[in-house]
């Protein structure tokens, strides 16, 4: 529940800045239970941001402030907690780190100029987080490593960061060593490479610097020169390794700054381990996201294009400039109503000020494109749930807005008088359908205002209304962001339940026919009077329908054979045997009668929808099923799996070849009958630990195998 109030527990005052230097935005990444929430946790109150750091398990951190992340005790929404450090606000962006919410991963990852990669010292990583951390590599987003859960009995820091070597590559190194306490388990401080120096926590935070002892040198020395050398080799001073080799002593300074600059281009990766729960590392750790991390006046800003497409200069992170920010993510609260955090890429944002926003590019999900000019409201600063006043938000900053009327993630916010529109960013498709029923009239207008509010608020959620299986499915990432959505729904007062997803069928008839339909009635004055009769064809698959009018001699009057077509196309879209629309046929209308007085149009529609069904029970009807085109992103060991899977669906495999995108992967393409594909996404996602993605596309439609198809027609019946 967002709030407007100073909770108990925050007891820092509210961070400002007025100038985009002083601003550091970090997202943090990493597999589901590798520390980040704690982390986050750990950081606000050593900073003084909160009083004391509160537990995942107990449900009392600022960032896992949803009812579901409680109740999960994971983190399942994008969560801002920024801190103020050597005068320089950090907006800390916690993630979650599973697989379902990488809607909100992308959110964060948008909103932030460097990502610090959570791994744990006891879990190690999963193959999501290793191809996270290619993805960030092609925009060369700097990044840094904190190894966490250190005073766990199986941690394993070295081994850590050996892992970090293997999967992410080269100059991924510690700037520091865990320093074991005389019990030789617990870490009590840290060892500088660097400065050479210990830092102590016995004492608590912050650490206590003294020279290390002479068991420490050992290990020091060693590390210290493998560091030492990564730095250099990412130097722009081209003497510096020359110097070295020469057995020149690198002054501390230069190695610090050579390593900063190293760090925010993107190619040195340093490691830092922390202990959320005994405060090791904590400072060091903001130290480095002060020192090393870019400044938004650093990092590349997205491309902007007029309202209309039009060409428009790349931005400037410059407060003075045109206002240009960006909703990453909008959540709708019962007492305070729509809530947007918001990126501010140039100008300021301030209260009471018209703006323009803009939506474009997501129809296909539920977002028809919108444009409307807006009053900003108050600004404030967000700390997970808590929205703090503050006066205004320059370029580079986050903050949030309250009460805004169109305001949809991914929107682009900018100056009344030049609209623009920022690129939107990479959003996976969901393809996890769940067919929802309210249980009540009342409940479905509650069912109606609930979900136009998670639409808004989440891009990987689709609402698509199914006219023909006339299910209301929701599309999701996976069974965690279902039960989140759907939870969220029953928080909203709406009771509901789930059905299984029905897939909309199609008939033809495979074989030739002649069917015969009489309608003669007569009840006193005018009666109905329409006699034809047809020939059925099957046409070729995809073809359509052709109605072809044979008819001779006037034996159905000329103004009466459209009536047939329209009939002989309501029983078409009505179905012959299980209820569903019939395709791929040819109607041949080559005989009838008709009657002076009491023929009508609506007899002879009658009278055609009659013929068709009289040739159906002797023109072999079958059921047809959607077969989708499927593109697979696996990894090269997932592909035996994979393909055997396919096979196991009645998939079609049409080929293999490498990902040109990324090394050690392969795409898959296979057609698979739709019915096959329901519950895909998890399935997938199972055989490959998270790491294989898939679309598909409708390619056509085929008969379906005999067992099934009768399945089918029963299961129709029960819902027509």
């Amino acid at each position: 529940m967002a709030q407007k109030n100073q909770e108990k527990g925050v007891t820092g005052g509210v961070p400002v800045v007025t100038e985009p230097a002083r601003v550091r935005n970090v997202v943090l990444v990493g597999h589901s239970g590798a520390g980040k929430t704690t982390l986050v946790e750990a950081l606000l109150a050593a900073s003084g941001t909160i009083g004391r750091a509160g537990t995942v398990a107990d449900g009392t951190t600022v960032c896992d402030h949803d009812p579901a992340a409680v109740r999960q005790q994971r983190s399942v929404s994008l969560a801002c907690a920024p801190l103020m450090h050597r005068d320089v606000k950090v907006n800390l962006l916690d993630t979650p780190g599973y697989g379902d919410f990488v809607g909100e991963l992308r959110a964060g990852l948008r909103a932030a100029d460097a990502a610090l990669f959570v791994v744990s010292a006891v879990d190690g990583m999963d193959a999501a987080t290793a191809a996270l951390w290619e993805e960030c590599a092609a925009v060369d987003m700097p990044r840094a490593v904190a190894v966490t859960r250190l005073d766990h009995p199986r941690a394993d820091f070295d081994e850590a960061v050996a892992l970090c070597q293997r999967v992410f590559g080269d100059n991924v190194l510690p700037l520091y060593l865990p320093m074991l306490g005389d019990d030789g388990v617990s870490v009590v401080g840290l060892l500088g490479l660097i400065t050479r120096r210990v830092f102590d926590y016995t004492a608590g935070l912050p650490a206590a610097v003294r020279e290390p002892d002479p068991e420490h040198l050992p290990a020091i020395v060693e590390s210290r020169n493998e560091l030492i050398e990564g730095i250099i080799a990412e130097s722009e001073d081209e003497t510096l390794m020359d110097r070295y080799l020469g057995g020149e002593e690198i002054d501390t300074e230069v190695l610090i700054t050579d390593l900063e600059k190293a760090v925010v281009r993107g190619h040195f990766y340093p490691v830092v381990p922390v202990c959320a729960e005994t405060g090791v590392g904590l400072d060091a750790l903001l130290d480095g996201l002060v020192a090393a991390f870019p400044s938004p006046l650093e990092h590349e800003l997205p491309a902007v294009t007029g309202v209309d497409g039009s060409p428009r200069p790349p931005l400037i992170c410059d407060p003075d400039g045109p206002l240009v920010a960006e909703v990453v993510k909008t959540t709708v609260d019962r007492h305070v109503g729509r809530v947007s955090l918001v990126r501010v890429f140039s100008g300021t944002l301030r209260p009471d000020q018209v703006v323009h926003v803009s939506g474009h590019g997501m129809a296909e999900r539920g977002h028809p494109d919108h444009d409307a000019d807006e009053r900003v409201g108050h600004i404030y600063s967000p700390l997970g749930a808590q929205l703090r006043e503050v006066t205004a938000c320059v370029a580079g900053d986050l903050c949030a807005l309250t009460k805004s009327g169109s305001a949809e993630t991914g929107d682009t916010i900018s100056a009344k008088e030049e609209p623009l529109l920022i690129a939107p960013w990479e959003m996976p498709e969901p393809l996890l359908p769940v067919a929802i029923v309210a249980k009540s009239r009342a409940d479905e207008d509650a069912l109606a205002r609930n979900l136009a509010r998670l639409v808004a608020g989440d891009p990987t959620l689709r609402l698509e209304r199914n006219a023909e299986t006339h299910q209301l499915v929701l599309w999701c990432m996976g069974e965690a962001h279902a039960d989140v959505v759907l939870d969220r729904l029953r928080a909203g007062g709406v009771e509901l339940e789930t059905e299984p997803v029905r897939v909309a069928l199609r008939e033809t008839l495979t074989a030739g026919a002649r069917g015969h339909g009489r309608h003669v009635k007569q009840s006193g004055g005018h009666g109905q009077y329409a006699v034809c009769d047809i020939e059925v064809a099957p046409l070729p698959r995809g073809a359509g329908f052709e109605f072809v009018d044979k008819v001779v001699g006037g034996a159905v009057p000329h103004n009466y054979i459209p009536s047939v077509e329209k009939g002989v196309r309501a029983q078409m879209e009505r179905g012959l045997v299980a209820g569903f629309p019939v395709v791929d046929l040819r109607v041949t209308l080559f005989d009838g009668k008709a009657h002076s007085v009491d023929s009508s149009d609506a007899a002879f529609q009658t009278a055609g929808a009659l013929a068709l069904r009289d040739a159906a029970e002797k023109g072999q009807p079958a059921l047809l099923e959607p077969v989708d085109e499927v593109t697979i992103r696996v990894p090269d060991s997932s592909v035996g799996a994979v393909l055997g899977d396919l096979s196991g669906r009645r998939g079609r495999v049409l080929g293999t070849e490498p990902d040109a995108d990324a090394e050690g992967r392969t795409l898959v393409r296979a057609e698979v009958p739709a019915t096959e594909l329901v519950r895909y996404a998890v399935e997938l996602r199972s055989m490959t630990a998270g790491t294989g993605t898939f679309r598909r596309e409708f390619a056509r439609y085929d008969p379906m195998p005999a067992h099934l198809a009768d399945q089918a027609r029963k299961e129709h019946a029960n819902h027509p």
